[in-house]
């Protein structure tokens, strides 16, 4: 056991950032994904609604690097209640090898917050506006402040307007953000809010649409994260039938747990073939945004192949 390396959180907050590297790391899974070779079995999803919780296992085999990740990813999202973080869990990373156990990253979910934003900014850096400098973003928790960062490390955002359920924490974030050099403002009308931004990002595990189809306008990129359960949905089913692109980072995921999987169910999209992946975008394989007045969507429901792409990067950190 004693070449077993354990990790803490703490350690890994100290040499792992959410910077280009990271963008990256995640980029090039995607890119890997759409080649073929990788083995990522459907997510193990355990719905907890009584309390207001869920488990996810994810796991993917990717060519080409030492290791692979079974990652246990909680959610209970009462805990800030409590005064505790809504998501926790570690991973634990085999030699591809052996199978042996290389290591085990007690991250308490850090490094999935950091490979869920990071997938973001790869999202954006292929399917945003170039120039753009308006961001919206649904959502005042973690992730929200996350997918804003990774997103000013990919486009030139200057001004932000934040729309949440809970108005008081729209407005501490919006304050906060202010702080760091960003013109910020919380917005009531989630309508005006979305006008806003030629970017949006839905951060949140809504379980009916907080986004309309109408208030969308062309040339604007959304990119929604936060539909990883069955039971969510953050976007109007009508987003999907209005958008010029819909991309997936996995189809047969958000078929059953994104926003695809309501938009089948309402029939705003008759079925999925030919739906391009965000690592078919990357590789040049679909074009991705061609002109700029189109709206473009990212489905974004997380993959294993993130959680190993992003364990290996933070094991190499160590070495």
């Amino acid at each position: 056991m004693s070449d077993i390396r354990i990790l803490h959180e703490t350690d890994l907050r100290a040499r792992i950032a959410l910077d280009l590297a990271a963008i990256d790391v995640v980029e090039r899974a995607f890119a890997t994904l759409a080649g073929g070779g990788v083995e990522m079995p459907p997510i193990l999803s355990m719905h907890m609604p009584d309390l207001n919780g869920e488990v996810d296992v994810k796991t993917a085999y990717v060519p080409g690097l030492p290791g692979f990740a079974v990652k246990i990813s909680p959610g209970f999202f009462d805990n800030p209640a409590k005064g505790l973080p809504s998501t926790s869990g570690l991973m634990v990373v085999l030699s591809t090898e052996t199978g042996r156990v290389r290591a085990v990253l007690l991250d308490n979910g850090y490094l999935t917050d950091v490979r869920t934003a990071a997938a973001g900014g790869v999202a954006a850096r292929h399917l945003a506006p170039e120039g753009a400098r308006r961001a919206t973003i649904f959502g005042a928790g973690l992730q929200a402040r996350m997918q804003l960062q990774a997103l000013r490390l990919v486009r030139p955002i200057e001004d932000v307007a934040i729309w949440a359920r809970d108005p008081e924490k729209a407005r501490a974030l919006a304050a906060e953000l202010s702080e760091e050099g960003l013109r910020v403002r919380a917005c009531a009308d989630p309508a005006e809010a979305a006008a806003f931004g030629e970017v949006i990002v839905t951060t949140t595990p809504a379980t009916e649409p907080i986004l309309r189809a109408e208030w969308l306008r062309p040339g604007q990129h959304v990119t929604a994260m936060g539909s990883d359960q069955p039971g969510k949905g953050e976007l109007d089913p009508e987003c999907l039938a209005r958008a010029d692109l819909y991309v997936a980072d996995r189809v047969s995921q958000t078929r059953t747990q994104g926003e695809l999987r309501a938009a089948l169910a309402a029939g705003t999209v008759q079925n999925a073939d030919g739906i391009p992946e965000l690592g078919d975008v990357i590789t040049g394989r679909h074009p991705g945004r061609t002109a700029p007045d189109q709206i473009t969507i990212a489905d974004l429901t997380g993959t294993g192949v993130q959680d190993t792409a992003i364990a290996t990067h933070a094991l190499s950190a160590f070495d």
